[in-house]
């Protein structure tokens, strides 16, 4: 049997390099996204050393995509995707019109023909589908409303794209005039182009009610049955079967997207109990896939078109960035959003990934894309995926000096009045943001699971300030509904942290699971303020020991603490026994257990 073959060698020197540059990008302080990038170019066929398989690297990122699609699912209910369409489907619309028209006018300008001007804007108005997911989920913004309507823009556009492949060859015919490859097929199939636009907007109907009347049946109900058997491997798989499962007949039976099939069967499967389970079963698997996403992208960057079409290259940025980005921001605020809303949906979609790829190489399969407008498409694809977080960052200075982000920023007259009288904790809505606490000499609960639940109701037994950071969107809610204090976020990230005001908190506990994680969080808050008591969890011996070392002053095994509990359980009911037994007959009396100081205790128990 050989021991080399391309898939495993796609997989593993695709994620071997991401690793490595993705900690070289994390040392150097910007997003390991232009790592995975860059591992992608370093695997392609543009630099010298090993070429990976790009066909295969293109199919393990689509399963990437899939999963990612299908986790926004599990949070984005129907009544989520219904509440924005006010804006989301003429946003996009409207958005699609100006980027494919500005698309065409850079074409005209350079001589291209209309109909490869036209493929060429239509390939730079669709953003990444997971860029676009992984910057809001880092952000905490997929639950806000700008969140939704992002996500909600998002769908539109891909069912606008599924339309425009399916549309193209016909397109390719009456633009060419019948000469394009693979032309004749409206004149074949005898329906025309109405007849294949009125035939494909039939399937994804039919797709999208089968998914609402039978799957909304079905899915839930088959995933019941699994948990219920007990066995984890099973509900794992099935939930893998679910969301690859729909994907794939969605894009064979009903001509819709992957990414389209996923995010329906997800959202399908959202009104269960089981969802969040099933959310943290696939977290592993899609991560590593959307990490082969970018390494996918990367392969197909030639670097030499920077040098060879620099003024092009320049234009196609600035119709991504900038002309997109201004035409979303007009288009949000014109239907009267608040500028927050508008900035970070144009700062979104400041970016094309997977659908533009699509595009430009069907484009170039029909003959109406000539190689260096598809270069084009992928070095702007590219670029503007590295350059997204700054869009970002653009977007929230641009904020802070609006009116709107400077009357935010002024304090109210009750907050100029905290010092002289404490507040009962106040509810933070999810789409404020980060916003930093005004409590001080407070505990800080970091985990709203069973054990920061039974902490926070001992705090407020005692009447101690507290607050709460929690990153998941199900506690995060919870935590508002019981009236406490949230900042919503991962504690590791440093501003999240420090809107907590660690340096003038008195506790910290941590009651996160994942000693990893909790060590980071104990070592920043440990370098804040060296003055504050940080009691963490633990689950090994190893792990109490590690928490230790970065600065926790206690850290509980949850395991020794129930074997204790046990043990001197017994301690006590051997003892009642012993005092009964000493009333009718003196008999000597059994050894006692010292469960507070026998060491010799076994640790796992």
């Amino acid at each position: 049997m050989p021991h080399y073959t391309p898939l495993i060698a796609t997989i593993v020197i695709g994620l071997v390099l991401a690793f490595i540059f993705g900690v070289i990008a994390h040392r150097l302080r910007i997003s390991p996204l232009v790592g995975y990038l860059l591992a992608g170019v370093a695997a392609g066929p543009f630099t010298p050393g090993f070429v990976a398989d790009q066909n295969l690297a293109n199919e393990l990122a689509e399963i990437g995509v899939i999963l990612l699609m299908f986790g926004v699912g599990l949070h984005f209910s129907l009544k989520d995707l219904l509440s924005v369409k006010a804006i989301a489907v003429p946003g996009a619309i409207v958005q699609i019109t100006v980027a494919t028209l500005l698309g065409m006018a850079l074409g005209w300008a350079v001589g291209w023909p209309l109909a490869g001007g036209f493929v060429f804007g239509l390939a730079l108005s669709v953003a990444s589908t997971v860029v676009l997911l992984r910057a809001l989920q880092e952000r905490r913004m997929i639950d806000t409303q700008r969140g939704r309507i992002a996500v909600g823009w998002l769908i539109v556009e891909d069912l606008a794209m599924v339309l425009a492949l399916v549309l193209l060859p016909a397109l390719a015919e009456i633009l060419t005039g019948g000469t394009a490859s693979g032309s004749g097929v409206a004149a074949q199939s005898g329906f025309g182009l109405v007849g294949i636009l009125a035939i494909t907007v039939g399937k994804v109907a039919a797709f999208v009610a089968l998914m609402l009347i039978v799957g909304r049946r079905v899915i839930p109900w088959v995933l019941h049955y699994i948990a219920h058997t007990g066995s984890r491997e099973l509900f794992r798989l099935a939930v893998l079967v679910i969301a690859l499962g729909v994907a794939f007949g969605a894009a064979s039976l009903f001509g819709v997207s992957f990414a389209l099939g996923a995010f329906f069967a997800g959202m399908i499967l959202s009104e269960s109990p089981l969802s969040q389970r099933a959310a943290e079963e696939t977290l592993p698997l899609r991560d590593a896939f959307a990490v082969l996403f970018f390494v996918s992208v990367g392969m197909l960057f030639d670097p030499s078109i920077v040098f060879r079409e620099p003024l092009l290259l320049i234009a196609t940025l600035a119709i991504i960035l900038i002309g997109k980005s201004i035409a979303a921001f007009l288009i949000v605020r014109a239907f009267g959003h608040p500028t927050s809303t508008a900035l970070t949906i144009s700062a979104s979609l400041a970016q094309i990934g997977e659908f533009s790829f699509i595009l430009a190489a069907l484009g170039a399969d029909l003959g109406l894309l000539n190689a260096t407008a598809r270069d084009l498409i992928l070095a702007g694809a590219i670029l503007s995926i590295v350059l997204n977080p700054l869009m970002f960052a653009l977007a929230k200075r641009l904020f802070q000096r609006s009116d709107e982000g400077k009357a935010a920023a002024a304090p109210s007259p009750a907050a100029a009045s905290a010092a002289a009288k404490p507040e009962p904790p106040r509810k933070v809505d999810a789409d404020e943001g980060l916003t930093p606490t005004e409590l001080s000499s407070h505990s800080i609960v970091v985990g709203y699971g069973r054990v920061g639940r039974i902490v926070t109701e001992g705090l407020k037994e005692k009447g101690l300030p507290y607050l709460v950071i929690e990153n998941g969107a199900e506690r995060s809610q919870e935590v508002r509904a019981d009236g406490i204090e949230l900042i919503r976020g991962n504690a590791v990230e440093d501003d999240v942290l420090a809107a907590a005001n660690p340096r003038g908190a008195r506790h910290l506990l941590v009651a996160v699971p994942d000693a990893f994680e909790a060590g980071q969080i104990v070592a920043k808050a440990r370098a804040i303020n060296p003055d504050i008591e940080i009691i963490a969890r633990g689950r090994t011996d190893a792990e109490v020991a590690h928490l230790i070392d970065h600065g926790a002053n206690l850290a509980i095994m949850g395991e020794r603490e129930i074997a204790l509990g046990m043990l001197a359980s017994v301690a006590t009911t051997e003892r009642a026994v012993e005092d009964v037994e000493d009333i009718e007959v003196e008999a000597p009396k059994p050894d006692i257990v010292d469960v507070e100081s026998d060491a010799s205790l076994p640790q796992s128990a």
